[in-house]
């Protein structure tokens, strides 16, 4: 009996997103994942269960990359307002075919809404953590008296985080990053005390 072939559980969990991030849940083929991925139906249902559970391994790990990298961005700078500046302009990749894709989470919402309690709970939790992180900024920026004092912390944090969805969604709708990092900083100027 033949073994099957070794793979890098990594490196096919990459190409997994890619390709979910490309294609969305439903338009992604069991076939077109294997070959992308380069392994064999069995070592896909051994490592990875079938393509739902793949599907939410993929974005699990996408959304804990992505929210870290937006939480370094927001928190980077001394200065709130620039840290928010800087999470909202991180979002225009400078690779073309990068910034083309948007953003697999906004995806996996715009693709199952609140259909799914699993993805819903994903999203949640995410969401969650930016909210927080978001909502001490815009605190800390009204006490330097760099934010504007007057903004109720719940929709400043909501503008922010609507501005990143809809960057995302411009994004993936082909907008460059010129104008992205224009629109984020037009952003920014409406929190500006």
């Amino acid at each position: 009996m033949a073994r099957p072939r070794e793979f890098d559980r990594g490196e096919a969990l990459q190409k997994a997103t890619k390709v979910f991030w490309d294609k969305g849940y439903a338009a992604t083929s069991t076939d077109h994942l294997l070959k992308e991925m380069g392994i064999g139906r069995q070592s896909l249902y051994n490592a990875f269960g079938d393509k739902r559970k793949l599907y939410l391994e993929v974005l699990a790990s996408y959304q804990d990359s992505t929210v870290a990298g937006h939480v370094r961005r927001l928190t980077g700078e001394e200065s709130p307002l620039e840290g928010i500046r800087q999470l909202l302009a991180g979002i225009a990749a400078d690779d073309d075919e990068v910034r083309a894709l948007g953003c697999l989470g906004v995806g996996s919402v715009s693709e199952f809404g609140a259909a799914d309690p699993e993805l819903a709970r994903m999203r949640d939790r995410t969401n969650r953590i930016l909210t927080e992180e978001v909502a001490t900024r815009v605190r800390a920026g009204q006490a330097l008296g760099e934010i504007d004092g007057s903004l109720d912390v719940d929709s400043a944090t909501g503008f922010v985080l609507l501005t990143m969805t809809g960057l995302q969604v411009a994004a993936r709708g082909g907008a460059d990053v010129a104008s992205m990092r224009h629109l984020a900083d037009f952003a920014v100027e409406r929190l500006t005390a």
